[in-house]
């Protein structure tokens, strides 16, 4: 295995990641900003606040990608597991 072999390796790697990272971190970041807005506004610091809307926000976002994260995980490993033969030579 070359050091090129491997660096695509990782970038494939950190290339899922991120994408199946994304919906639930953009959830969550859009979510405690529209939170913390509507406390500033108000006036409410209440710290427990944005906890239950956070978790149900991000409960949403798994119901409604988690098939597509999923096949792409799935998908990924079944290339890694047919490159194992190419990349042991």
């Amino acid at each position: 295995m070359t050091d090129n072999e491997v660096v695509t390796l990782g970038m494939q790697a950190f290339q899922i990641s991120l994408k199946l990272g994304a919906p639930i971190l953009l959830t969550a970041l859009i979510l405690g900003f529209g939170i913390s807005l509507f406390q500033s506004v108000t006036q409410i610091q209440e710290a427990t606040l944005s906890f239950v809307p956070k978790a149900a926000g991000i409960g949403v976002a798994l119901l409604f990608s988690g098939n597509w994260m999923l096949h792409e995980m799935v998908t990924y490993t079944t290339n890694l597991y047919e490159q194992i033969p190419s990349l042991l030579l």
